[in-house]
């Protein structure tokens, strides 16, 4: 059923009545592979059919949703209540008035600071809503449509170069590795160097780390195979060789019973969370003297990739190791290579001394 752009008795009440039913979309076309509790996200569904007074109560509802394991809701929601918030302070009268000018404008407040994959991540849930209310308003037979799509907005990853990824030289990474092996993390110790040393010498995400199940894990000769489920929904395999893990992961797997059960849980058997892992990273980092402006899990990732170009030159073997969709995402990786840089520098000096 389609409705009016105008749907409420004021603009912040038909804006929030359109978020609230492109969330209701969301929750029904996101993947739901990572849901714990479909009764939990019951709830949550027919919450949402009520009348929600607030962008607050909306919001603690998202993350409900989350917690059942939805974990894409809050990417797409989280950018449009910055929005909602911002639009509001403007007292426009009609969501009519609102164009791509004004949406750029917002843009560069809310997203100040951010990295430039959460400036994607606005860009997109704010594309996505948009789309959605193009599709979904009608009055007299007519719809409004916004057609925003954000291609001149500044903050647009690209649109001003990309910035290079935060990692570790050679020189650090050994340090770091030996902060792994003399760190106390008591009863979490086996559990915590296993991971850590998974994401470092495979590049997978952590979000792809903690959702490994013991039946994702196969020999092959000297190697482990590990079955990754990528950003998507899409699988891929990574492999770290045996004796760099082996002990380890004989010590995790001991007491499972299940091939299906998660490799990293914490005491109550829940998986780990990504902020917990960049802790741990952060705390190994400190330990290990290595200071850097970015000190999240996320840099192991860098780290690898650099070092993985740095040896071998291949960008598609790059691209293969981190599941890279585009080439053009690997790229990145080769910024520390220097040599034309020298050769370039080279030249200039003899240019200038040819001139003596």
């Amino acid at each position: 059923m389609k409705y009016p752009l105008d749907c409420e008795e004021s603009f912040e009440k038909s804006l929030l009545f359109w978020i609230i039913k492109f969330v209701r979309f969301k929750l029904s076309s996101l993947s739901n592979k990572e849901l714990k509790s479909s009764a939990a996200l019951a709830q949550v569904s027919q919450a949402l059919s009520q009348p929600i007074p607030h962008i607050d109560a909306l919001d603690a509802l998202v993350k409900k949703a989350r917690n059942a394991g939805l974990n894409g809701v809050s990417t797409y929601f989280n950018p449009l209540k910055k929005l909602f918030d911002s639009l509001c302070l403007y007292k426009l009268y009609s969501l009519k008035q609102i164009d791509e000018s004004l949406i750029i404008e917002l843009l560069a407040s809310i997203t100040g600071g951010l990295s430039d994959a959460s400036k994607k991540n606005h860009r997109i849930a704010i594309i996505n809503f948009f789309a959605y209310l193009d599709k979904q308003n009608e009055e007299d037979g007519k719809a409004h449509v916004f057609d925003i799509s954000l291609k001149n907005w500044a903050g647009v990853v690209g649109a001003k170069g990309v910035k290079l990824p935060e990692f570790m030289s050679e020189e650090e990474l050994k340090k770091f590795l030996d902060a792994v092996e003399n760190t106390d993390f008591k009863a979490n110790t086996i559990r915590n160097r296993l991971i850590i040393k998974i994401i470092i010498f495979t590049g997978i995400r952590v979000s792809e780390a903690i959702h490994i199940r013991l039946k994702d894990i196969s020999e092959e000769g000297d190697l482990y195979v590990i079955r990754i489920r990528a950003k998507g929904n899409k699988y891929r395999i990574v492999m770290i060789k045996r004796p760099l893990i082996e002990d380890l992961l004989k010590n995790v797997i001991i007491n499972y019973l299940s091939e299906d059960a998660l490799l990293f849980v914490n005491k109550k058997g829940a998986p780990l969370t990504q902020a917990y892992i960049s802790r741990v990273v952060e705390q190994l980092l400190f330990r290990a003297g290595i200071r850097k402006q970015k000190n999240g899990a996320h840099m192991l990732r860098h780290t690898f990739a650099t070092l993985l170009y740095k040896k071998q030159k291949d960008l598609i073997l790059v691209q293969e190791a981190l599941g890279h969709a585009s080439l053009d995402t690997s790229r990145v990786y080769t910024h520390f290579e220097s040599s034309k840089l020298k050769l370039a520098a080279q030249i200039a000096q003899e240019l200038s001394e040819g001139e003596k």
